[in-house]
């Protein structure tokens, strides 16, 4: 239900776009499968009566490339979904989730928080292997004169969009920034809808126990959005907006690719 409290976030009605474009070669997680187009049939190649004409295109893509958004049954911790649910009786190839999946978002409207890290450092854009803790979110809150509260959408900018067009460095496993552990436990604990970031993983790469998945999808039952672009909130110092982010309806799917936008 749309909260009519909200339209009070809006000032002057623009409208930001914080996904990112889907093209070959476009950055993507190591572990999820790289975008792939083709046109497969150009203007002129079937010509219907009175000179009409159709070009149509097939694109292949992982639930997790691109600007996406996590399902709550992404992750597991120790064979469990969130609510106690035994993994390995709720999945299928074909099937995929049959608990938990994306087709269990709705559309979300909500209050939307942007913290900016970098800003609060003083930085363009955090260094490698950054962790983002409670202190810096803490921080960047009381820079920035907002307050979280229950219900918000949190988005957490590092700056690693800048390197958006180098894939091999925006990918870099060596190092990326990241929210670390007792930062999402206290957003947790303020009791968010869901949060996001700017790079491939939310949490700080490299990781051995996707400790931050595990605790907010398996645990909390709060999901996560990745790679976003925040770049243009940040530059106009737009930290509190209305979020809107549709996840496609994809049955039994672990995330979906999303293009959320934030009006102010």
């Amino acid at each position: 239900m749309f909260n009519p409290e909200l339209k009070e976030l809006i000032t002057d009605g623009k409208v930001y776009d914080l996904g990112h474009p889907w093209y070959p070669g476009m950055p993507h997680h190591p572990m999820h499968p790289p975008f792939a187009f083709v046109l497969c049939k150009k203007h002129g190649d079937t010509q219907y009566e009175g000179g009409g004409s159709a070009a149509n295109d097939l694109f292949t893509f992982g639930g997790h490339t691109g600007t996406h958004l996590d399902a709550i049954g992404h992750v597991s911790k120790q064979g469990r979904l969130f609510g106690g649910i035994e993994a390995a009786g709720e999945q299928d190839f074909q099937k995929g989730l049959t608990k938990l999946s994306i087709e269990e978002t709705p559309p979300i409207i909500a209050r939307g928080i942007l913290l900016d890290i970098p800003k609060l450092k003083g930085v363009e854009v955090l260094d490698k292997g950054y962790p983002i803790n409670k202190k810096d979110i803490q921080g960047a809150m009381e820079l920035e004169g907002v307050k979280i509260k229950s219900g918000d959408v949190v988005l957490v900018r590092t700056g690693w969009t800048r390197y958006w067009d180098q894939p091999t460095l925006f990918n870099n496993q060596g190092g990326v920034p990241g929210v670390a552990l007792d930062a999402a436990r206290f957003l947790a604990d303020e009791r968010i809808r869901l949060t996001g970031s700017d790079t491939t993983a939310y949490e700080v790469l490299p990781t051995q126990s996707l400790e931050v998945h595990v605790f907010l999808l398996a645990e909390r039952g709060i999901q996560i959005m990745e790679m976003l672009n925040l770049e243009t909130l940040a530059r106009e110092k737009v930290y509190s907006f209305v979020f809107i982010v549709i996840p496609l309806k994809i049955k039994g799917a672990t995330g979906s690719p999303i293009r959320p936008i934030a009006v102010k």
